[in-house]
């Protein structure tokens, strides 16, 4: 444990803490009521539940983290018109941080419910709040605090699991690396851990997971307390890319109970792109991570509710709806389902190939993945947009980057200004006409050897990471019998052109939006858009099919 609290144990500069004017708090004692705590007195503690929302009247509260059974860190003080509070009151998960008072204290106690009110109708306030709650929530994971800690290899595929499903869901956590850190391999063989096992997940409760699967981690840090006890929505969206998070947005703005349900993290294959230049609205670029992320908040500010780490296994027709079942046995109906799953990069036909899967090949180029690449020669393979970002990204960290593409050139699949950049760039070595033949190593990933197909000579790039963004295989294994699908095997839209809707699919109710639908344009702007344009669709359709059950009630009656 001393290990654990050595590597948490961090100094953090102190901030100015945003607060409510005094008109703020004239209007925000309409949602609550006063409550007077003594010095000491712990409003909520560290992994509690459905918090509440509290505004300091008098006195001083003070946020803090804690480190082990005897110690603890402070992450905020909080004295007169400042708030508690961060992302885990949007959604159902465990609280981070403990809260206590200082001294005597008045404070002001708001329900979640009148918490969800007021961001519909107290707009300014909720702006404010809201941008305190994200500094605090980025705060937490830029210093690991109320998070976890992982040990395991830094390069080994359920390592970088584990920590891209962290990263994913914004949850703070601290990789320390078992083969360079002496205190860690101590700690593993003091608990009998094999490298079978690894990683090795330390909680801040005391207790430890061995090489967790993603649900079970999910189930642990609360993820999947977001389905609460509701069981029926207007809307369900399938997939949390752009696309699903564009309609869950707009179709809990508008009033649908929504839910999304998410197999992994919010971003889908957009996720992973370390920065997206061209879309609107963002002149210096934006991450995908960071879109995602936004994505997410502004959808829970609305009431969306979010299930991650769950993946729906079937779909049934149900009396006004259909039944989707998903993942651990749970059950959702929906009168109106949006199917986002998007698509995911193909494979390459190579010997090896699956051997060094996520041991050395990857199909996302974030920070997580350029931080093994420092002062490396990397290999992108492929020449759309994406890889073209990676290989940018990559080239700021990486000694060089080797972007390999069949064609003769990047003029068809490439947006102009990455092909400017990259051509700009002394770090990007363009190889046209060239394919990988084989990849070598023993536990990861060592050598990559790619052929000129017009030469036919080979080169071997002693490298331990490549970068594969080729095609886009659909993510609708799950969909096989229940919906029309084409040749490739994207969802099929607009069969007689129900209502006008493009994206309406073979079964009434279910709509298909991104990258998921056959024919549409692969680009995270077009996904946002039909997300965005679908729920007018859904918005008709529920209508539609509640005025007719009011006629049947109407004849039965």
């Amino acid at each position: 444990m001393a290990l654990l609290q050595s590597q948490a144990g961090r100094s953090k500069s102190a901030r100015k803490v945003q607060s409510v004017t005094p008109g703020m708090m004239r209007r925000l004692r309409s949602y609550g009521s006063l409550e007077s705590v003594e010095p000491g007195t712990h409003l909520f503690q560290q992994g509690e539940r459905l918090l509440d929302f509290f505004v300091v009247v008098q006195g001083e509260l003070e946020l803090y983290e804690r480190k082990g059974r005897s110690s603890c860190e402070v992450e905020s003080t909080l004295a007169k018109l400042h708030f508690t509070g961060e992302l885990d009151l949007l959604n159902d998960r465990p609280s981070l941080l403990n809260c206590r008072a200082v001294r005597s204290s008045q404070v002001l106690r708001i329900s979640r419910d009148s918490v969800r009110t007021l961001m519909r109708t107290e707009l300014d306030i909720a702006e404010l709040i809201l941008t305190e709650w994200i500094i605090r929530r980025a705060r937490l994971v830029n210093h690991r605090q109320g998070g976890i800690i992982v040990v395991g290899d830094s390069h080994a595929a359920e390592t970088m699991r584990i920590e891209r499903f962290l990263i994913g869901n914004g949850h703070p956590h601290q990789l320390i690396d078992s083969n360079l850190n002496l205190e860690a391999e101590v700690l593993l063989r003091a608990l009998d851990v094999e490298s079978d096992q690894l990683p090795v997940v330390f909680f801040s409760d005391g207790t430890t997971l061995r090489k967790p699967a993603n649900t079970v981690l999910a189930n642990k840090l609360g993820f999947d307390q977001d389905l609460g006890e509701d069981t029926d929505y207007d809307l369900v969206v399938v997939g949390g890319g752009p696309a699903g998070l564009a309609a869950a947005v707009y179709g809990a703005s508008e009033g649908l109970t929504t839910l999304v349900i998410e197999g992994t993290a919010p971003g889908g294959q957009a996720g992973t792109s370390s920065k997206i230049e061209n879309y609107l609205g963002f002149p210096t670029g934006v991450s995908g991570h960071d879109l995602a992320q936004n994505a997410t908040v502004q959808a829970q500010k609305f009431g969306a509710r979010f299930a991650i780490s769950r993946d729906v296994i079937d779909i049934q027709p149900a009396v006004g709806g259909y039944c989707l079942s998903l993942e651990g046995g749970k059950r959702v109906f929906a009168r109106a389902i949006v199917v986002a799953t998007g698509a995911r990069y193909k494979r390459l036909d190579v010997p090896n190939y699956r051997k060094f899967e996520y041991q050395g090949v990857h199909y996302a180029a974030t920070a997580m993945e350029a931080a093994r690449c420092v002062g490396k020669e990397v290999v992108v393979v492929g020449g759309g947009n994406s890889a073209g970002q990676a290989a940018l990204f990559l080239a700021l960290s990486a000694s060089h980057v080797h972007l390999l593409i069949r064609g003769d050139g990047l003029k068809a699949t490439m947006s102009t200004y990455l092909i400017q950049r990259i051509a700009s760039s002394n770090r990007i070595t363009l190889h046209p006409h060239s394919e990988v033949v084989s990849l070598d190593g023993d536990t990861h990933l060592r050598s990559v050897t790619w052929c000129n197909r017009q030469s036919y000579k080979s080169r071997i790039c002693q490298t331990g990471n490549m970068f594969v963004m080729i095609g886009a295989l659909p993510n609708t294994e799950w969909l096989h019998g229940r919906l029309d699908l084409d040749a490739n095997g994207f969802v099929m839209t607009a069969p007689g052109d129900r209502d006008g809707c493009v994206f309406q699919t073979s079964l009434p109710g279910i709509y298909a939006v991104g990258d998921v639908r056959s024919g549409s344009v692969k680009r995270v702007a077009n996904a946002v858009g039909e997300g965005s344009v679908v729920v007018s669709h859904v918005h008709r359709y529920i209508a539609a099919q509640k005025a007719r059950e009011m006629e049947m009630e109407a004849i039965t009656a």
